[in-house]
């Protein structure tokens, strides 16, 4: 894989005690230096218009002027320093670099990831809040249609919390479908079934919200009974993974079951799908907050592209887990 990556990113630093650190992405790239066939790009930031496609303009200016006085606590989770500006503006730019390699058809092992940060996809039209300040996966999107020919996204977000940002901004768009595969009851608390979107983007919102108990072979069923039908019906130009790792059974804030086996497996069923609808296919990182779990989890995404056959499961899941797909198959007319 080619991974978008700018130093420019480590000098967001909100405190040595907060989880979303540089040492994310340090810890990433000593893990990728024990692979094969990395290499890395540096984007352009993403301008300030660029961001406003999808952010309030008020919004976004009272975050520049927020950084440009020394930053703080924007919120009890949420903090920015000086450099929190640029880096949020880098981490935009490097998923617009994801999305636009990925609609050039970059594919196989030149498949593009985006390990920028801060992350996005808690972030609002009109607000920061859960780590995250621009959406860069919505940002992505956007300018995936206004600049690299894409008429339909569709986004899947795998992080263990709901994607609330992502659906905020997208909730009444009917030319990006929006995917969310999360823990119930985690922050922020959003993420209902019923919660499908409205007006021109009525049926372009999909959430998945699992029991904590749930493992490897829940999540890929989701992926076979309900994302691929429905990413044929939506039959998207490009297909952006917001690619969260903190789903793992060993992930400090959650509490699902995920081994790093499953993200091999999730990634092998997101390619395929792409392949299946003619889609672009992307990576933008979200969360992940035990370093070893995090760098392990990015590497084996890498690994599945260079050639690494996933190991299906042996375990199945529970009937609580079969009634939740079911409730999501008829919240979208899917048969299963």
């Amino acid at each position: 894989m080619r991974f978008g990556y700018s130093d420019v990113c480590l000098r967001h630093d909100p405190g040595p005690r907060h989880p979303e650190s540089p040492a994310r992405l340090d810890a990433i790239r000593d893990r990728l230096a024990r692979a094969h066939g990395v290499s890395y790009v540096e984007s352009d930031p993403a301008a300030a218009s660029v961001v406003e496609a999808v952010h309030d303009p008020a919004y976004v200016s009272r975050f520049r002027e927020f950084c440009a006085d020394g930053g703080g606590d924007w919120d009890p989770d949420t903090t920015a320093v000086e450099a929190s500006w640029d880096a949020a503006l880098q981490s935009a730019g490097l998923a617009c670099w994801a999305a636009e390699e990925a609609m050039a058809g970059d594919i196989g092992r030149e498949t593009p990831f985006s390990i920028g940060r801060p992350p996005g996809h808690h972030a609002v039209a009109d607000d920061a809040m859960g780590f995250c300040f621009f959406n860069n996966v919505a940002v992505a999107a956007q300018h995936a249609i206004d600049e690299a020919g894409a008429e339909r996204v569709a986004i899947l977000d795998w992080d263990v919390h709901h994607g609330n940002g992502t659906q905020d901004v997208l909730y009444d768009r009917g030319d990006v479908f929006f995917a969310s595969i999360h823990e119930d009851g985690l922050y922020p608390g959003t993420g209902a079934v019923d919660e499908t979107g409205e007006g021109a983007g009525e049926g372009t919102t999909m959430n998945v919200p699992m029991p904590d108990s749930a493992a490897d072979a829940a999540y890929l069923a989701v992926f076979d009974d309900l994302l691929e039908p429905a990413l044929r019906d939506f039959d998207p130009d490009l297909l952006l993974v917001s690619a969260g790792f903190d789903a793992h059974r060993h992930d400090p804030i959650s509490r699902v079951r995920l081994t790093t086996e499953a993200y091999a497996l999730m990634t092998d069923r997101a390619r395929s799908i792409a392949e299946t609808v003619g889609a672009g296919l992307g990576f933008v990182l979200e969360g992940g907050y035990s370093l070893d779990v995090l760098a392990d989890s990015v590497a084996l995404v890498h690994e599945t592209f260079d050639g690494r056959e996933p190991i299906e499961p042996d375990d199945g899941y529970d009937d609580g887990v079969d009634a939740l797909l079911d409730d999501v198959a008829a919240a979208h007319d899917i048969e299963r």
